[in-house]
């Protein structure tokens, strides 16, 4: 097993990171910006690093910072857990070139299927359905461009291929506005990650989010353990997440895992990743993967009793899955409310000092959280600061301790969303499940 590993993350993820290391007997080495020096994990780790100012771009996206502090401290692993440098290749190459273990997929595998362009063929290749698009980036041409959305239909939607949390996108009902939409959509790409290439698909009205968790290791095993519905969203960012997805076929949930798990098997996948697609009136559509772990990977660890986290550092340390794909179970039902420090009606964020924190408890209840008494939220990062989750024998069950959770929960000195996601738990509509994507924002009159 791994002896120390560098948690090159912060909030709740790090903390996560830390507890699983701390099962497996590993060291850890918080490294942290200036900001974060009070922040939980940090307090808990063996050793601590800083590695720059509040401003992420000098700190958690400091490659030769976090590098730096895996050298002085003698590690032989780097963990990035989600956002930051977690799904950059260059990132990913760099640490193994320094003679690091990089807790994730192999830098290679990053740069395939993190270009979305690139992981949709290699979706195609090996059976897994994709939505209607231009099969690859769009062309300078603007005739070209004009044939294929008319072979694909309006509306036609414009996505960057290098993007992601809706930047880099365009929805175009009509040829009137095609060419300036991916004008625009190039430009927000280029501003934004780097890269201007974007291609076209077809724009589904009303699709759900749903996403397939893999898990592969360094012997060729890769294993699904099944699907998320994730549709709550506002601005395309997730806001409540659950496994299974409502509604989702036993049948279908075996045929969607074989697909997944042989795609990821064919460009030797390892570690954990989460394929998503849309889906409407019964069918699949692939539109991206997620090269890491997930925000929302909780749920699917109460309903598997698999631990991912766990699973990763021993991905990474060599060790093959510990079980198979006939082992993976699905077990009740579970629910995750991402609890934001923002205001619950103008979505501005809220930091400033926790006063009190009273996390809540009860049967099935789970919270994954860096707050405590006294802690102060700065306003450098994204806002999620915990994420309570509730499981239960069935859908209707969790959703009752979920109800009870958010009764129970106590924050104070700072705003949160909390009001929020109870006003969704008193709609009928997200009782009865299997809600769209836009559902959220149609509801609460968001634009």
């Amino acid at each position: 097993m791994l002896d120390k590993v560098v948690i090159a993350n912060r909030g709740e993820i790090a903390l996560r990171i830390l507890r699983a290391c701390r099962e497996l007997g590993i060291k850890t080495v918080a490294v942290h910006s200036t900001a974060d020096q009070s922040l939980k994990h940090v307090l808990l780790a063996d050793e601590t690093v800083c590695i720059g100012p509040a401003a992420s771009k000098d700190s958690y996206l400091n490659m030769p910072a976090i590098i730096s502090a895996a050298e002085v401290t003698d590690s032989v692993a780097i963990h990035p857990g989600y956002g930051f440098l977690s799904e950059n290749a260059d990132f990913a190459e760099r640490v193994e070139q320094s003679g690091f273990l990089f807790v994730g997929p192999r830098s290679e595998t990053i740069r395939l299927m993190g270009d979305k362009v690139s992981a949709i063929k290699v979706m195609k290749e090996h059976g897994v359905p994709c939505v209607p698009g231009s099969d690859g980036p769009l062309p300078e041409d603007p005739d070209e461009c004009f044939r294929l959305a008319r072979e694909v239909g309006y509306p036609v939607i414009i996505k960057a291929s290098g993007g992601g949390g809706g930047r880099g996108m365009r929805v175009v009902h009509s040829e009137a506005t095609l060419l300036n939409a991916i004008n625009v959509a190039r430009a927000e790409a280029i501003a934004a990650f780097g890269n201007g290439m974007v291609y076209l698909e077809k724009f589904l009205e009303k699709p759900r989010h749903i996403e397939f968790q893999v898990i592969g290791d360094h012997h060729g095993n890769v294993v699904s353990l099944g699907e998320r519905d994730c549709s709550l969203q506002r601005r395309r960012q997730k806001i409540i997440e659950e496994a299974p997805a409502p509604g989702i076929t036993d049948k279908q949930r075996r045929e969607m895992g074989e697909r997944v798990c042989g795609a990821c098997s064919a460009v030797g996948y390892r570690s954990a990743g989460t394929l998503e697609f849309l889906y409407q009136d019964g069918e699949f559509y692939f539109i991206e993967m997620n090269t890491r772990v997930q925000v929302e990977h909780p749920v699917t660890e109460l309903v598997t009793g698999v631990d991912i986290v766990k699973l990763q550092l021993q991905v990474a340390a060599g060790e093959p899955l510990p079980f198979t794909q006939g082992e993976v179970r699905i077990t009740g039902h579970a629910i995750e409310c991402r609890i934001n420090a923002e205001d619950p009606k103008t979505f501005a964020p809220s930091p400033g000092p926790v006063r009190l924190w009273h996390a809540p408890g009860g049967p099935g209840i789970r919270v994954d959280s860096h707050l405590y008494s006294g802690y102060n939220v700065p306003p450098f990062y994204d806002s999620l600061v915990a994420k309570v989750l509730a499981h239960g024998d069935t859908r209707d069950t969790a959703i009752a301790r979920m109800r009870n959770a958010l009764s129970e929960m106590v924050v104070e000195g700072i705003k949160t969303n909390t009001p929020l996601h109870q006003e969704i738990f008193n709609h009928a509509a997200f009782r009865q499940g299997g809600l769209d994507i836009h559902y959220l924002e149609r509801r609460l009159g968001l634009k």
